[in-house]
Formats: structure tokens, C-alpha cells, sequence
């Protein structure tokens, strides 16, 4: 009986050591490096985008979470807001080949077609490195940085966690409050809060 023990609880230890750490992007601090491809098969670094301000958006398509906002327009409105004034927009898939929201490249720029994604790309991340460099937990799941490559921004994309579309209107949009901070060079007034949504499908 004890032997079973040891060996079910060593079992577990090495079921949790080998498990995939999710990683937290810490505000305040510079934000976690990466290189990605997009659906387009182009190469980004945040490095190349020293001086801008960098928005990441974490997405899946079938969570109603993510509908709330695409099905109106209100993302893509977000978007083109954002992009008209210089931010870079990456729009992020870490569900895996399998799971609930995984789209192919192909399937993703039929998608921005389709939806009118006004993003400046969208990240296909089948094995999750990028989702578990920042920690990203939900879907939508946000972060802001600031031209100098610091963290400004992390958490829900307004504070209404709900699935209502109809809500968008009475909610504060945190991800469009933090770019209006950082463009009038105020400190970001919400810096983080609790992220809302489906859970991302690694």
C-alpha cells in the first residue's frame, strides 16, 4: 500500500515538473522578449518595434468571450483605432492543433477577411511558447507596452466579465484607456486586473 503510494505521488511530482510553466509578464518591468511568425509567414520581434507601443491580444475564435467583441465590431473598431495612431497590434492563437480555436495560417487570414481584423498581424502560436512567456490565461487576454519595452498593461479587456455584447457600451475599456494614457504621457491609471474568458487551449 505504501509502495503504491510513493509511486502515485512520484508519478504526480513528475506529471507537475513536466507540465509547461506559465510564465507572468510583470508590469513595471520590460516586457518578456520574443520573436513570432505570422499567418503571413513574415518574422516580428519586439525589438523591432522599440519606440512603438505593442498590443497583445490573445485570441479563439469559438469562445463567446472573444464574440462579445468581434461579432459587433467592437475589437476591429479598437484595432484600427490603435493602429491608426501608430501601435502595433498582434492578434495571438495559442490553442493547440486539436483544441477549441486552433486555426492554420490559411484558416486564420480567411478569417481577418472574413471578420475585417484591423490588427497589424495575427500569431499563430500552436505550441503555446509565446501564450506561456507572458502567462496569458484567457481569451481575450491583454497587454500593453509602452515604447520603451516596458509592461504598462496586463489583464480583461474592459471590467464587464461578461459573454453580452450588449454590456460593451456601460464597460471601461482598460486596453483603449491605457493607449490614451500613454499617448497624453500619463502613467497607465489601471495598470492590471483580472482577465476574463474562455481559458486558453494550450
Amino acid at each position: 500500500m505504501l509502495k503504491d503510494l510513493l509511486i502515485a505521488g512520484a508519478a504526480a511530482f513528475a506529471m507537475a515538473a513536466a507540465a509547461p510553466a506559465l510564465a507572468r509578464a510583470v508590469v513595471g518591468q520590460p516586457a518578456p522578449a520574443f520573436t513570432v511568425t505570422d499567418s503571413n509567414g513574415r518574422s516580428h520581434s519586439l525589438s523591432d518595434f522599440r519606440g512603438k507601443t505593442v498590443v497583445l491580444e490573445w485570441t479563439n475564435a469559438e469562445c463567446p468571450f472573444v464574440k462579445k467583441f468581434y461579432g459587433p465590431g467592437e475589437m476591429q473598431r479598437l484595432q484600427a483605432e490603435a493602429t491608426r495612431n501608430g501601435v502595433v497590434w498582434l492578434t495571438v492563437n495559442s490553442g493547440a492543433p486539436g483544441k477549441q480555436g486552433h486555426l492554420t495560417p490559411a484558416q486564420a487570414n480567411a478569417l481577418m477577411k472574413r471578420e475585417g481584423f484591423a490588427s497589424t498581424a495575427y500569431i499563430p502560436d500552436p505550441d503555446g511558447t509565446l501564450g506561456r512567456l507572458y502567462g496569458a490565461r484567457t481569451t481575450p487576454h491583454m497587454f500593453v507596452i509602452d515604447p520603451k519595452g516596458v509592461l504598462v498593461y496586463a489583464g480583461a479587456i474592459d471590467d464587464t466579465p461578461t459573454a453580452n455584447s450588449a454590456d460593451i457600451a456601460k464597460a471601461r475599456n482598460h486596453v483603449r484607456a491605457a493607449l490614451a494614457d500613454l499617448a497624453a504621457g500619463r502613467p497607465v491609471a489601471v495598470a492590471t486586473s483580472q482577465p476574463y474568458g474562455c481559458s486558453v487551449k494550450y
